[in-house]
């Protein structure tokens, strides 16, 4: 019996490991299953990126009083369950405190500055609920976010509340345990904690047994809790806690706005101007243009897809949706990842992709939502992960248009114009020059 609660300690530890290897292993399958993309220019650049913009969050401090509270709470977080490796150490080892003893004065320090840092966790998840709930901006009001994806943000924002405050009570608990010598706490001197020692004064008529039952509950609770937590997060949109840094890695470095042209369309027009570079030999190869569903998507894009935070910043840049068109820059996302997460699962049930008829453009992702694009880059620049809604937009209306045929009158003209006077106006090469004569 001794032993009982380090085997179930490790058992829970191994499940949560495992479990949580799997779902990521399927997520990384996932990505990868986008066409190849090479991305390896610029190494200084790309670590920069990850400094100023996954852990800086530089993108947010448009709004800094806002990206301030986003930044305690993700850098907070974070900090302090370095913790959990203390905790994780004395479950399988049977130990109380391991750090406590070897770093003397500055585990002291160094758990104060957690605490302090777990009180701003608190308040300020408590503000970014209130702004979801009862301010309701306009961003996290939208239908965008109807059903799962609301929720989810609250039931993280709740579960950090929950962790911080368990983390805080166990402290009190442990601290006020020490201070009575009581058992093995009575051998681990840390001092009061700074915020903590402040619930003395609330747990101090409970007994020494009911202390112990207190910190040890606080205890499984706040690891179970965090151990949930890392599972739950592959099935969240808060996956891009831990995607932001290498969606930030691999962030493409061309300047917004230039897009990538497409060699054979370039081919076409050169052997159109200059019919001799033409190959002699017809080609039997068809080539696609454009993407119809995520599997003619780069894995870039479908890892931006996983890292969508779904804030909702490209939405409310976007032109087109403030003029009260169908686009939604979030939406685009959100469905790329959906389209992403229903494919994984055909493969897990039949080992590899049988066809269900479905497609990410047409299923998913309307001709009226990509017709809405006018390509300005907005989203691109709003977004603070680096994700660019606008790379997957002009691929499947690039499908639209050339495998398809699927254009508006307007634009037909146009292409017409391009193809048979190289502009896109309808007056011929000859006489572009004629209004100088009649000037």
């Amino acid at each position: 019996m001794q032993y009982l609660p380090q085997l179930i300690f490790i058992l829970l530890t191994i499940t949560a490991v495992y479990l949580f290897s799997k779902k990521a292993k399927q997520i990384k399958r996932n990505i990868f299953l986008g066409r190849d993309e090479e991305i390896n220019d610029n190494k200084n650049l790309r670590w920069k990126n990850v400094l100023l913009l996954a852990f800086g969050q530089k993108k947010m401090f448009k709004n800094p009083l806002v990206a301030v509270m986003h930044f305690f709470v993700y850098a907070g977080f974070i900090i302090i369950n370095i913790e959990v490796l203390e905790i994780v150490l004395d479950g399988i080892l049977g130990t109380h405190r391991l750090f406590a003893k070897p770093l003397g004065n500055f585990y002291t320090l160094l758990i104060n500055a957690f605490e302090i840092l777990a009180v701003l966790v608190i308040i300020f998840c408590a503000t970014f609920l209130i702004r979801r709930n009862i301010i309701k901006l306009k961003r996290f009001a939208s239908k965008d976010l109807n059903g799962w994806p609301r929720s989810d943000a609250n039931y993280i924002l709740i579960t950090e509340i929950i962790l911080m405050f368990l983390f805080l009570k166990m402290n009190a608990c442990d601290t006020l345990l020490q201070s009575r010598g009581y058992g093995h706490y009575g051998e681990t001197l840390t001092g009061n904690f700074i915020i903590s020692s402040n619930y003395h004064f609330i747990l101090q008529n409970f007994s020494n047994q009911s202390l112990v039952w207190f910190e040890r509950t606080c205890w499984w609770v706040h690891i179970t809790g965090i151990f949930i937590f890392l599972n739950y997060l592959p099935y969240s949109k808060h996956l891009h806690i831990l995607l932001a840094f290498p969606n930030a890695y691999y962030a493409r470095l061309i300047p917004q706005g230039k897009m990538k042209n497409m060699p054979d369309i370039q081919n076409e027009v050169l052997y159109a101007m200059q019919p001799e570079l033409a190959p002699t030999e017809p080609s039997t190869e068809h080539k696609k243009f454009g993407a119809k569903d995520v599997f003619d998507l780069s894995w870039k894009n479908l890892l931006d897809a996983y890292s969508c935070t779904e804030c909702g910043r490209c939405t409310a840049a976007c032109p087109a949706n403030i003029t009260g068109k169908l686009l939604s820059p979030r939406t685009i996302m959100m469905k790329t990842r959906d389209r992403l997460e229903e494919i994984g699962k055909n493969i897990n049930v039949h080992k590899i992709f049988t066809d269900d008829n479905k497609s990410l453009l047409h299923n998913y992702i309307s001709v009226e939502e990509l017709r809405a694009c006018t390509t300005c880059n907005a989203c691109v620049e709003a977004c603070p992960v680096s994700i660019s809604p606008l790379d997957i937009i002009t691929q499947l209306r690039r499908y639209l248009i050339m495998e398809e045929s699927n254009a508006p009158q307007e634009w037909n003209s146009m292409f017409s114009s391009i193809e048979n006077n190289f502009a896109p106006w309808k007056f011929s090469p000859d006489e572009r020059d004629k209004w100088v004569s009649e000037s």
